[in-house]
C-alpha cells in the first residue's frame, strides 16, 4: 500500500481494509452518519428469538439489539432512535420484548417500514412514538401461529389466545388503529391463500390508523429531528423553570 494515496492522513487504512468493505458494503469508502445524535437500528429478515435458526436465514437477534437499545437510553451523545423495518416477522415473545423497549424509550423515536413488517413486526413498527410506510411496503396481520407438536388441550389453546391478546393490546395501544377493525384484519379468511390475515400496503395501512404517515428516510429524519428538537427545548425552559 502507498501512503501517497491517502496525503490528508497520518494512518492509513490497514492492508486488506478496502477489500472488508468491498465485501461487507459494496464499496471502498462507505459513508458514515453526520448527525451523531440519531442512532439507526435495523431489524431485517426474521426475529430470532430463544430457537437459532437455520445460517442461511437472514436474522435480527434480539439479544444483540436489547444491548444497543439499553446503550440509546444511556447514552447522552444519542438524542434519537431511528428504527428501519423490512422483516417477516419471528419469534412472538422476542419481537415483543424489542416493542416494548422501544416504547419505553425517553427518547423521541421514529419507525420506518420498507419491504415489509409483517406478523411481529407490526407491533415493532407501532412501538416509536411516530411511524412511517412507504407507498410500496407492505404488513401482514394475522393470528399468533405455533410451530412444532402443539398438545390438543384445552389449556393449550388458552395459551395462545392469551399470547394473541398481548400482541392486539400493544398494537392497539401505540397506534390509532380500532381494535375490532384490527381483529377483522386478522381474521379475514377472504385474501390469504394458505392462511387468514390481511396484507396492507401503504396508504391502506395510514387509513386503518396503524401507522402514522406515508414517507420515506428523509421524511423519517426529519420528524426525528424535529422531535429532539422539541424535547431539547422542553428539557431547556424546564431547567430555566427550576433556576
Amino acid at each position: 500500500m502507498n501512503p501517497e494515496q491517502y496525503p490528508e492522513t497520518d494512518n492509513p487504512p490497514a492492508p486488506g481494509a478496502a477489500a472488508q468493505n468491498i465485501e461487507a458494503l459494496g464499496t471502498t469508502d462507505p459513508p458514515t452518519a453526520t448527525d451523531p445524535r440519531i442512532h439507526c437500528l435495523t431489524i431485517i429478515g426474521q426475529v430470532e428469538g430463544h430457537v437459532v435458526l437455520p445460517p442461511q436465514n437472514k436474522t435480527t437477534k434480539y439479544e444483540h439489539v436489547i444491548p444497543q437499545l439499553v446503550a440509546v437510553e444511556q447514552n447522552d451523545a444519542i438524542e434519537g432512535l431511528l428504527l428501519v423495518l423490512n422483516t417477516v416477522g419471528g419469534d412472538v415473545e422476542a419481537g415483543l420484548a424489542i416493542a416494548e423497549m422501544v416504547s419505553s424509550l425517553s427518547k423521541p423515536t421514529v419507525s420506518l417500514v420498507l419491504g415489509g413488517g409483517h406478523s411481529i413486526g407490526v407491533p415493532i413498527a407501532v412501538s416509536a412514538d411516530y411511524s412511517f410506510i412507504t407507498e410500496t411496503a407492505s404488513m401482514t396481520i394475522h393470528p399468533i401461529r405455533l410451530t412444532g407438536m402443539v398438545i390438543g388441550v384445552p389449556q393449550s389453546f388458552e395459551y395462545l389466545e392469551r399470547m394473541q391478546e398481548r400482541v392486539t393490546r400493544f398494537v392497539v395501544s401505540h397506534s390509532n388503529i380500532n381494535e375490532s377493525v384490527f381483529r377483522d384484519l386478522m381474521l379475514n379468511t377472504g385474501e390469504l391463500a394458505r392462511d387468514i390475515g390481511t396484507t396492507v400496503v401503504g396508504k391502506d395501512a395510514v387509513n386503518y390508523g396503524l401507522v402514522d404517515a406515508v414517507g420515506g428516510l428523509g421524511d423519517a429524519i426529519r420528524k426525528l429531528t424535529a422531535l429532539m428538537d422539541a424535547r431539547a427545548k422542553n428539557a431547556g425552559a424546564q431547567k430555566g423553570l427550576v433556576q
